[in-house]
């Protein structure tokens, strides 16, 4: 049915992004400057418990003020820490629903171990995942967990070619809220070959004439594009009240006092339309008090990003009690009057599910031991003067390791310098070590079979982007680290001729020279296997390959359970750069 006639509508909106399965609070430093003197004091910040302290008292202030209510999460709520290596999307349901958010946008991290973890975590939520410009007609009927259809899931209509939306009453009068997310998806995560990403601006602009034309003129985007293309977006098209956004980790905001960024002003305008982000790991949340008239267009626009805190702070984090004296009552009083800080407490519903269900596990593994490092075992990205990376080609070895224990003919392992996040300290190695710092990108690792002159020329794909040689490279992540590979990268070589000495391990004959049209399996992540940021050539392989359920993190705990004096062999570098 057609609205014939539009009413002005108040709300107050709240929102978060990019949380990234940061339900505990995080141990923060923050720079404060008192007079001449200088305090570095640690604080207790965010959390899934604080944000529902706070939000439930923006929610009793709308109420006052007889507003409409809206809390929308802008993306990204997978991978990030234990809780999802653990748990994957079930902990998310339980704690998203325990904030009783109003719906959802798609993000890409949501989608890096394919379309499956989505459709399990939609069984368990309360709220609508908001996906546009996700096409899930085509999606394949056996799949054991399909998305089409479901009823939590608002996606493309490929008849109409716009977004569905869902609709919120606000005395009366609908505000609609429609999501997109990256139309590049298959880029930068896993989507299921059967369901492709529309593009989001032709998208978008479809989906509003189709709002306008059903009689609602107040929509709101709850986007996972970025905060550029989302301004990109507000300046090419009309009708857009809010845009909600994540992706980018955007603190909009002030917060140069606290020693953090200095962002843009919170809500900033473009082509009558307002964009919002509220930074990420649950530190912070924002929220708009937004007046609309009759006719859609925000005719008042209030609020602010607000950093969420604990009452203690400790200026020294040896200790174990927070501090007194005239220096902590200073920094207590500075962030007290800080127009951007709220001190709040943590909502008791929301912490005990998080410390009865699911923190015992999270405990167990930071205190599970499985190897011991004799000395520090250093990370980099590209081969330096002190050496390569030691930890990434340990990783590609457990890639083998762990598919070969599956009954999968691994003979090589290639894995990105950048899926490797941190060095590991000599000492003790637990789980937490692994899944929660090391590895904590839930990626799943695949199999597949590349001829030689393929398997070089991904090898030399991956190298080029990350020295920029001949090409505009991604940035140094892409650089390859390799399990019984060997081989030197000559930067001054013609391209396609840089690869020379290429030799791969034979369990009977040592190292061989690799033939150009011999078939070789070999082992990496989902995401390398995507042929992203100069692997290009690794899609030449034969077939469409196969990719496990088996994180990396899962592979590389499983080598070192099974032979934890891994961490202690002496490693000699793979590769020979001569730039």
């Amino acid at each position: 049915m057609t609205k014939t006639e539009n009413k002005p509508a108040r709300i107050i909106l709240a929102h978060i992004n990019d949380t990234h399965s940061y339900f505990e609070p995080t141990s923060l430093q923050l720079t404060l400057q008192a007079g001449q003197e200088t305090l570095t004091p640690y604080v207790s910040a965010g959390g899934f418990a604080r944000i529902s302290t706070r939000v439930n008292q923006l929610r009793d202030d709308a109420a006052r003020m007889n507003r409409g209510f809206l809390f929308l999460h802008a993306g990204d709520c997978f991978q990030g820490t234990l809780y999802f290596s653990l748990f994957k999307g079930r902990a998310n349901a339980d704690l998203l629903n325990a904030l009783n958010i109003d719906a959802m946008a798609l993000g890409n991290h949501e989608l890096d171990m394919g379309n499956e973890p989505v459709a399990q975590f939609v069984t368990k939520t309360q709220f609508p995942l908001l996906c546009g410009n996700w096409d899930l007609s085509n999606e394949r009927e056996e799949k054991a967990h399909g998305l089409n259809g479901h009823h939590r899931v608002v996606s493309y209509d490929p008849n109409k070619r716009i977004a569905n939306w869902i609709t919120k009453d606000v005395g009366g009068e609908p505000i609609a809220i429609f999501g997109l997310s990256l139309d590049k998806m298959t880029d930068i995560a896993n989507p299921d070959p059967d369901t492709p990403f529309i593009d989001a601006l032709s998208t978008a602009k479809a989906t509003i004439e189709e709002i306008h034309q059903s009689g609602i003129n107040k929509i709101v985007l709850l986007s996972h594009l970025g905060y550029d293309a989302d301004i990109a977006l507000a300046d090419q098209v009309d009708g857009l009240s809010v845009i909600v956004g994540g992706h980018s980790h955007r603190l909009q905001g002030d917060f140069s006092a606290l020693g953090l960024n200095k962002d843009d002003e919170y809500g900033v305008r473009v082509n009558n339309t307002y964009i919002v982000q509220a930074g990420y790991h649950a530190l912070s949340m924002g929220h708009s008090v937004i007046d609309f008239d009759a006719s859609g267009k925000v005719v008042s626009f209030n609020g602010k990003n607000e950093l969420l805190l604990g009452r203690r702070l400790f200026l020294d984090a040896s200790l174990s009690e927070a501090g007194t004296g005239e220096a902590h009552q200073v920094a207590c009083d500075f962030l007290g009057n800080h127009p951007n800080v709220v001190v709040c407490k943590k909502d008791p519903q929301v912490q005990s599910l998080l410390t009865h269900k699911y923190m015992p596990r999270v405990k167990a593994l930071q205190e599970q031991v499985i190897a011991n490092a004799e000395h520090t075992l250093r990370h980099v990205r590209l081969p330096d003067e002190k050496g390569p990376s030691q930890l990434a080609p340990l990783v590609a070895k457990s890639f083998c390791h762990a598919m070969r224990k599956r009954g999968h003919d691994v003979e090589f392992a290639i894995h990105n310098a950048g899926g490797v996040r941190n060095s590991l300290n000599a000492g003790d190695v637990s789980v937490a070590d692994i899944a929660g710092k090391l590895l904590p990108f839930a990626v799943p690792i695949g199999t597949y079979q590349l001829n030689g002159e393929a398997l070089r020329d991904t090898l030399e794909g991956a190298i080029n982007n990350a020295l920029n040689n001949g090409v505009e490279g991604t940035g140094s992540g892409s650089f390859p680290y390799t399990h019984n590979l060997k081989f030197d990268y000559v930067a001054s070589n013609e391209k396609g001729e840089r690869i020379v000495n290429l030799k791969i391990h034979d369990e009977s004959l040592g190292w061989v020279n690799v033939e150009q049209s011999k078939l070789y399996t070999g082992s990496s992540s989902a995401y390398t296997m995507k042929g992203k940021e100069g692997y290009d050539a690794i899609l030449r392989m034969r077939g469409e390959g196969w990719v496990s359920t088996v994180s990396m993190a899962d592979c590389f705990i499983e080598l070192l359970k099974d032979a934890p004096e891994t961490l202690n062999l002496e490693l000699r570098a793979a590769c020979s750069l001569n730039c």
